[in-house]
């Protein structure tokens, strides 16, 4: 099988990454008082996910499959470096590689799904119950790992996309209502393993007001963002909560809170329009894939990019806690946006297998 083969993109998809990406730079650009090496450095951040995007889609999916195990254990390798060497504000996190720095976690958001995907493709599915222990002890290694640093908002999404991976092969019912009903059960075990400052994330999501100065400032200054924009925003680079410095990273996780309060509610059904074409498109060419690795793989990228609209969405409006999960393709920093690329690329190397069968 040849290594490379031409470059047959899904047009409708990528102009529709493209004109998120152009939204998000725009609300970057506001967000960060018209700083132009932020929105250069998003950019540029962009164009190396682009160009990932471009160099992945020609790789056919069975040798990506082939790939698969290595990708997996290196990420993970990765990860045990990090706990010797890492870095980060309050948690390690980051590699420097002197040029960047790194975050090897955003290698499993793809990884862990493509793992899962070529552990289940061989086999009779749906899975039994040994398949998915094997499933369940794939997810939990690397897991666990991220939470050490810690970094359980990026623990759960890397957890959740092994997961829809699995739900995807077509387990029955009451075998997932009997693996939610046990997760239920251990979370007040898991509760008194967390950090104080993450429990405090979650009390604070139902009551903000009782530390307005502290713990609530977040929630409540995002709220006074969303509410204020009102139906058709205020205009961009008119938005008062960041450029009075009340919302905090307000170019990270809470840029979503920007966009609410410049564009309104007209302009996030817009881009939620968008959002959700974008997620439409990736269970369609997971609908339409030639074998078991591709479909699962295509559908459980799509619905993990549907978990973080979700869960950044859920924070900004203080239905949710306050993770640190960036809204994809608008939120500036890190290399999430370099990630998200890659793995759409993965997606256009299944979408042109499947054209060149048809």
């Amino acid at each position: 099988m040849r290594m490379l083969t031409r470059p047959r993109l899904d047009l409708p998809l990528l102009l529709a990454l493209f004109l998120l990406a152009c939204a998000g730079l725009a609300t970057l650009y506001s967000a960060g008082g018209g700083n132009y090496s932020l929105v250069g450095g998003q950019a540029a951040r962009f164009v190396l996910g682009a160009i990932l995007l471009l160099v992945i889609s020609r790789i056919p999916p069975p040798v990506l499959r082939s790939w698969t195990p290595w990708l997996y254990m290196g990420s993970t390798a990765l990860l045990v470096v990090v706990a010797v060497l890492g870095e980060g504000r309050g948690a390690y996190r980051w590699l420097d590689l002197g040029v960047m720095r790194f975050q090897p976690s955003e290698l499993l958001k793809l990884t862990m799904p493509m793992m899962v995907a070529w552990y289940l493709h061989p086999r009779q599915l749906p899975p039994g119950w040994k398949d998915i222990a094997v499933v369940g002890l794939l997810i939990a290694v690397p897991a666990g790992l991220i939470a050490e640093q810690p970094d359980l908002g990026t623990a759960l999404l890397v957890a959740g996309a092994g997961a829809f991976a699995l739900f995807l092969s077509g387990m029955a019912w009451w075998r997932i209502g009997l693996l939610v009903g046990g997760a239920a059960a251990t979370v007040p075990v898991a509760w008194q393993f967390l950090h104080e400052y993450q429990r405090n994330r979650v009390r604070t999501m139902f009551d903000p007001e009782s530390d307005p100065l502290g713990n609530g400032w977040h929630i409540i200054q995002s709220k006074i963002a969303v509410g204020s924009g009102g139906v058709f925003g205020k205009g961009w680079q008119h938005g008062t909560q960041s450029r009075l410095d009340f919302l905090p990273e307000h170019t990270t996780d809470f840029i979503f809170a920007v966009f609410s309060e410049e564009f309104g509610l007209i302009g996030v059904i817009a881009i939620m329009l968008l959002y959700a074409f974008i997620i439409g498109r990736c269970l369609w060419i997971a609908m339409n894939a030639r074998d078991t690795y591709s479909r699962l793989l295509a559908g459980a990228i799509g619905m993990s990019f549907f978990v973080y609209v979700a869960v950044n969405g859920g924070m900004v409006a203080g239905i949710l806690p306050v993770v640190g999960v960036p809204m994809p393709l608008v939120s500036y920093g890190g290399t999430s946006a370099v990630s998200l690329l890659t793995g759409f690329g993965v997606l256009m190397s299944i979408h042109a297998n499947r054209k060149l069968h048809d």
